[in-house]
Order: C-alpha cells, then structure tokens, then sequence
C-alpha cells in the first residue's frame, strides 16, 4: 500500500509540474520574441514525453498488480522462504543461490506468464530491478495474448 500511495503522489506531483510547463510554454508562445516562441514550442514537447511516460507507469503498474491478484488467486507465488536484511530487501546470496529454479522454469515453459511473473519476482528479490521489469512486462504480454485467444 506505501508504494501505491508514493506512485499516486509521485503522479500528482508529475502532472502539476506538467500542468505549470504547459502554461509556460503558453505564455512563451505569446510573446513577440521569435526565440521565446521557439523555446515554448521545445517545451510542449516535455510535457507531452512526460505525460507518456506517466501513463505507460501507471499502466504497467496496475497490468503488473491485477497478474500479482490473479497469481494469488491461483495459488503460484512462490513461497518466500528466503532470509532478509534488516531493510526488508532478500538476503542477495541466498537470492541468487534459489535464481536457477525460476530461471528453469521459465526454460521448461516459456509460453506460462505465471512462470515469467515468478522469475520477475526472482530477479527483484537478486537486486535486478531491469531484469525483473523485463520479464514482468514479458508476462503481461504472454497473459494479454493468451486471453485475446480464448
């Protein structure tokens, strides 16, 4: 719940700075200066990037949470047996030493989102944030394709 309510201020706080950039590039355009005007169209540019990049945040976040709900549902989250840090995070070796389960896995069913969702769950608890993205966006798609089947 803390890190839906820091995605949902981090948003809010992204669209008012997008919201006062648009304004500016407004006033900008306004004016008689030909390089005022060039600098305001150059930042209507940035919000549109980051409007863009907000949403395609927000989508994979709530794609990735309804696959976390539908892997509850069907009871395949792997059991955390791991010891962690006094932070909370995974201990890194134990992490890595339990990674070539859900690596093979994956290599036995590279067509099973649920597999790809647990080795996204394996790379995040190695400390491989890009990685564990990676293959949470490969589940999702896998997910996504599978249900426009049938």
């Amino acid at each position: 719940m803390r890190n839906r309510t820091a995605a949902l201020v981090m948003a809010v706080l992204l669209a008012l700075y997008l919201v006062v950039t648009v304004q500016y590039s407004i006033l900008l355009l306004g004016t008689d200066s030909v390089i005022a005007k060039v600098e305001g169209a150059a930042l209507l540019v940035l919000p549109l990037v980051g409007a863009w990049a907000l949403v395609a945040e927000l989508r994979f976040g709530t794609r990735a949470q309804r696959l976390l709900r539908r892997m509850i549902e069907l009871d395949r989250l792997p059991v955390d047996t791991l010891p962690h840090r006094p932070s909370g995070r995974p201990d890194r070796a134990a992490a890595d030493a339990e990674f070539p389960v859900f690596q093979a896995e994956v290599e036995a069913n590279p067509d099973d989102w649920t597999s790809w969702y647990r080795l996204a769950l394996a790379y995040d608890a190695c400390g491989d944030r890009r990685r564990a993205r990676w293959a949470t966006r490969r589940a999702i798609r896998i997910e996504r394709e599978a249900a426009a089947r049938g």
